[in-house]
């Protein structure tokens, strides 16, 4: 009689294998995604740095070119819009510079007098030309209407102004000495009073009346302190500023532009 041997089962020591190996393919996985996530696109990157090189002027070099690119037709086509706006700008700055610098040479010239003696000083700013009167030679104290002289003093200056477009402000100012008649209860409205006399005048003699503006100020702008009688002297002025014109923009923006090269319309 045969004996069967009694089979023993062992146990699998190494079932464990398999789960170690999906966690590590798992991990694997993740860690790829991650990458994947965080990893700069090289493509776009390169697209925005061109871009922001075109938009500041840069020459921003492309793979494999030494430091060129290219533009592109409607690229080439905004550039030149730019270039000649800037260049029409320029020239228009440099036209308005020449005539105020021929102007204060003319106001010089033409009232040599007053400037030699203090009464009137012509100088440049950032602004325009400013002519500045002194309130002795225009007014009698107190008082809002033109003297005979000066009636005739400014209409020399008109006449170096008459055929000019510049716009041009006109004001009055007082030293703080307070004033309070009926006609002029503060030095506000006897300041305001001066500078319309001075406009009127000007329209009178031919200057075009939307060119002109008229402002008082009373004592808030002194040149000198009121401290003493030769600044009070001083701050009792007209000033006629000629402003310098903005030069003048072109109408057409690149929006525009590009509407019109995406339509196939020529501009």
């Amino acid at each position: 009689m045969a004996f069967r041997r009694k089979r023993v089962d062992r146990d699998n020591h190494e079932r464990w294998l398999i789960s170690y190996a999906d966690f590590i393919t798992l991990l694997f996985a993740f860690f790829v995604v991650m990458y994947a996530i965080s990893s700069v696109n090289e493509g776009k990157y390169k697209v925005l740095g061109s871009s922001l090189g075109l938009a500041f002027g840069a020459n921003v070099p492309k793979s494999g070119e030494a430091g060129t690119i290219r533009l592109t037709e409607q690229e080439i086509y905004f550039k030149s819009i730019v270039d000649r706006r800037n260049a029409r700008m320029a020239e228009q700055q440099r036209k308005q510079s020449e005539r105020m610098q021929n102007l204060v040479s003319t106001l010089n010239q033409v009232m040599a007098t007053f400037v030699k003696n203090g009464q009137m000083s012509v100088s440049q700013t950032s602004r325009g030309v400013v002519l500045d009167i002194n309130a002795s030679a225009l007014f009698a104290p107190g008082d809002a209407v033109l003297a005979a002289a000066a009636q005739k003093t400014l209409a020399e200056v008109a006449k170096v102004l008459v055929d000019g477009d510049q716009p041009i402000e006109v004001e009055g100012h007082t030293d703080n000495l307070p004033i309070s008649t009926a006609m002029y209860p503060s030095n506000w409205e006897l300041s305001s009073a001066r500078a319309s006399s001075v406009v009127r005048l000007f329209i009178e003699q031919g200057v075009v009346a939307k060119r002109l503006t008229a402002a008082g100020s009373a004592d808030n702008h002194p040149v000198l302190s009121n401290d003493t009688p030769e600044g009070r002297t001083r701050n009792r002025r007209v000033t006629i500023t000629v402003l310098t014109p903005e030069p003048e923009r072109g109408t057409s923006t690149p929006q525009a532009s590009t509407e019109t090269a995406a339509s196939g319309v020529a501009p």
